[in-house]
């Protein structure tokens, strides 16, 4: 079975759940199509036991994808470029310190806090497993998923100024979690010998750093190229290869991907580059691919996800884990957001209950999963992949669903009114 039979077998799932979801279901895309697919997979497993042909086809299918590489070296940049092209660039401006730190500081609290958290449960579980893997899992899923977060946000009704902050956040601190993950595998790696905190420094400031200032580079050449130009077809296409060279240059020289496109993304987006680059004509045809491109990708990536389901090794103690993991990872980052909040609320407006929404509000998607899946057959992970796998199918699903009426509690529309005429 080659590629483009594999792309059409996945994109025809995708198309008639999709299709299910809108028709019957009427939930927000991402959940939706999640929910279906592991629906449709559980029927799969069932129908298995009396005959196992469809099972088998649709493991085969999932054996020539690696999820991993797909994910974090192909759609991931994509699909960061077209949430950041579409992100006010002023707001997020005015939010910029505290998204800053929620992304970097944020990240590193609440892969420590999680960390320590689950060890220590592990511990009374009798399990026993290095503080070091413990700490892999936290970096794992300390991020937020941008690609789940932006999808359900827009529908949620969160005030502008903390939706700015969260999917600011979401767009960063996933490329920062992937840098901390990375930065901890290859101690992990050394069995913890040869490390030392300058050169763990150094690796972490190479791929952060680097990232943006190659997105950066590349936004600025964007935009210097479609200023002397007024044909949509081909600027469009400019933008198109900002993302494929991007990826590219970031992967040669190991810099952070994610990073460089949304730095990219928040250049070319910017209202100010748009207005002297851009004809109107050309700003509707690039927010048209753009959203085509997010959909189409965002569609194929949580179908993929529920199929994963296929791929988890099961034992008992493995589900006890994972439902416990799942109030110790939203405890340690609501931990993690606590003093932030409190130091720049001081010094910006921010909204009320802003640590419950975020807490709740911070999804955990494909990019935890996708760690997960390149951990190494030496350290434990099949227990790993299947807390992630609960943690991200309970964030999605359950707070997915109910982050929306959260909001609608916390904020009545009065509320709403005069939030958004306060400064930022």
């Amino acid at each position: 079975m080659d590629l483009f039979v594999i792309a059409t077998i996945v994109v025809v799932l995708a198309a008639s759940f999709g299709y299910i979801n809108v028709r019957f279901f009427k939930l927000p895309n991402t959940i939706g199509l999640m929910l279906i697919t592991i629906l449709f997979t559980l029927a799969v497993f069932g129908i298995g036991y009396f005959n196992d042909a469809l099972l088998n086809a649709e493991k085969y299918v999932l054996s020539q994808i690696d999820f991993r590489s797909l994910l974090l070296d192909v759609l991931l940049s994509f699909m960061l470029f077209a949430g950041a092209l579409h992100t006010d660039f002023e707001q997020l401006k005015a939010q910029r310190w505290p998204v800053i730190v929620f992304a970097t500081l944020g990240v590193l609290s609440a892969t420590f806090l999680i960390g320590a958290l689950f060890y220590f449960t592990l511990l009374l579980l009798d399990l026993k497993i290095s503080f070091l893997y413990c700490l892999l899992f936290g970096a794992l899923i300390s991020p937020t998923d941008p690609i789940a977060v932006l999808g359900i946000l827009k529908k949620a009704g969160v005030p502008k100024k903390l939706e700015i902050k969260i999917v600011g956040e979401s767009l960063f601190n996933d490329g920062v979690g992937v840098v901390v993950f990375m930065t901890l595998f290859e101690v992990a790696g050394m069995g913890g010998e040869g490390a030392n905190a300058l050169g763990i420094l150094k690796l972490f400031g190479r791929e952060v750093l680097g990232g943006l200032s190659l997105g950066l580079l590349l936004g600025f050449l964007a935009y210097r190229f479609m200023k002397r130009i007024n044909d949509h077809q081909i600027e469009v296409i400019i933008t198109l290869a900002v993302v494929m060279v991007g990826t590219v240059v970031a992967h040669a020289f190991h810099i952070s991907a994610p990073l460089a496109m949304v730095a990219a993304g928040l250049v070319i987006g910017n209202d100010k580059i748009r207005e002297r680059a851009m004809s109107p004509e050309t700003e509707k045809y690039v927010d048209t691919f753009w959203e085509l491109i997010d959909m189409l990708l965002n569609t194929i990536l949580f179908v993929l996800i529920g199929m994963e389901l296929l791929v988890l090794s099961y034992e008992n103690s493995f589900l006890i884990v994972g439902i416990l993991a799942i109030p110790i990872v939203l405890l340690g980052r609501y931990l993690s957001l606590l003093l932030p909040i409190r130091f720049f609320s001081k010094r910006l407006a921010f909204v009320p209950n802003t640590h419950l929404v975020m807490t709740w509000g911070g999804l955990r998607g494909g990019i935890s999963i996708a760690l997960a899946l390149g951990l190494s057959d030496e350290m434990p992970r099949d227990l790993l992949v299947f807390v992630t796998y609960v943690i991200v199918v309970f964030s999605i699903l359950v707070q997915g669903l109910t982050v929306g009426k959260l909001v609608g509690r916390l904020y009545t529309s009065e509320n709403n009114t005069g939030n958004a005429g306060e400064s930022s």
